[in-house]
């Protein structure tokens, strides 16, 4: 055991003179703008919550008014055994009626749903085609099929048809994958190319809007409402603890696919299912807060893209690990909480900032972040 230990150690050890050592930081408090850390108060820009809904004290407030006792904190049980009440089928069913699908199954996180999905959708003598950038959890999930899978260049659609060509032919079933806000580039999928690849040559095509749920699209449904194509694409997969606030996921389309999720995808089978109160949570904020957010929303990402990204992810790339920790260390004294963004999370000499935008970030805070991160560079 002990030269077991040793071997763990000299891997941490190497982790820590690469840069690429990482701990998790314990904080005093953060709310919708600012992140409380080592006694100081931060601008954070590190963060998922988008429209400011999560760690908001009226938000909270207004939310536990409503919903009162009726709502318990754990649920005890999986899905299919004791673990559906009513208020689960309300979120599907709303969800369901947003997107006018045939219907939704929750998950208890993106991760549990990208898992189950790319993991289940796929088998034996299948085939998967993956951005190469695409999120860990549909990696993961790829890992787990028994599926052969292809990961074309990121977000080039002369090479994935390329593979197409190639490949299709060779199996019976064909998937197509991609984000559609791509998580660490903030740049937006050619969905409309893929949904004519997907018809051109007989596949299904899932897409993950976990970073557009709740952002883009007139009613916040995402690049895919923004296009109109929403009935053009198999599966879409959101999640509620980005912008919604929340915690949780879901898959909305085909029925038959939903349907063999439910029978199929071992995160949702063998998950205890969410508390209650954090479902009752995400539908709350569906129907009484986002339809109040399109404005700030489109102030976002109007921000975003005048900083020179496709959305409100603005990667600053940097390269060397030592060098992105070194700046989010000067970063940190000059009032601003940025995280260094690595390999494996990123390719190899594209260590970054990833700055994330909230709706109550202006456009001087956001460009003196920059600036100063390039002034440090």
């Amino acid at each position: 055991i002990t030269t077991m230990l040793e071997d763990y150690n000299y891997i941490l050890e190497d982790l820590k003179e690469h840069s690429h050592f990482r701990n998790i930081k314990n904080f005093e408090g953060k709310d919708e703008k600012y992140i409380h850390f080592k006694g100081k108060k931060l601008l954070n820009l590190s963060s998922n919550n988008y429209l400011g809904f999560a760690d908001n004290k009226n938000i909270t407030e207004l939310f536990l008014n409503c919903a009162g006792n009726k709502y318990s904190f754990g649920s005890a049980s999986a899905r299919l055994l004791t673990g559906t009440l009513p208020i689960y089928k309300e979120l599907e069913n709303l969800i369901t009626e947003l997107y006018n699908t045939d219907m939704t199954l929750l998950f208890n996180s993106g991760y549990h749903a990208n898992v189950g999905i790319n993991s289940t959708i796929a088998s034996r003598g299948d085939v998967i085609f993956s951005d190469k950038l695409n999120h860990a959890s549909i990696i993961d999930g790829m890992q787990l099929s028994k599926a052969k899978f292809f990961r074309y260049l990121h977000n080039d659609m002369e090479n994935l048809e390329k593979l197409l060509i190639k490949e299709r032919k060779n199996f019976k079933n064909a998937v197509i994958v991609s984000e559609s806000v791509f998580s660490m580039d903030g740049d937006i999928a050619d969905l409309k190319k893929l949904v004519e690849l997907k018809q051109k040559y007989n596949c299904i095509l899932i897409l993950d809007e976990a970073h557009a749920f709740g952002v883009f699209g007139k009613t916040g449904l995402g690049v895919c409402e923004d296009l109109g194509i929403i009935n053009d694409v198999d599966l879409i997969v959101g999640t509620f603890g980005k912008a919604i606030g929340s915690t949780g996921a879901f898959a909305t389309g085909k029925k038959t696919l939903v349907e063999y999720l439910i029978n199929k995808a071992r995160s949702f089978i063998f998950s205890t299912a969410l508390p209650p109160i954090n479902i009752a949570f995400s539908k709350w904020i569906i129907e009484n807060q986002l339809p109040k957010s399109y404005e700030k929303r489109m102030q976002m990402l109007n921000l975003g893209r005048n900083a020179g990204s496709e959305s409100h992810i603005i990667p600053v790339i940097i390269g060397g690990n030592k060098e992105t920790v070194d700046i989010c260390e000067v970063l940190f004294h000059n009032g601003y909480f940025t995280l260094p963004i690595r390999p494996p999370t990123v390719p190899e000499g594209t260590s970054r900032l990833r700055l994330s935008l909230t709706t109550e970030i202006n456009e001087k805070e956001l460009f003196d972040a920059i600036s100063l991160a390039k002034q440090t560079k």
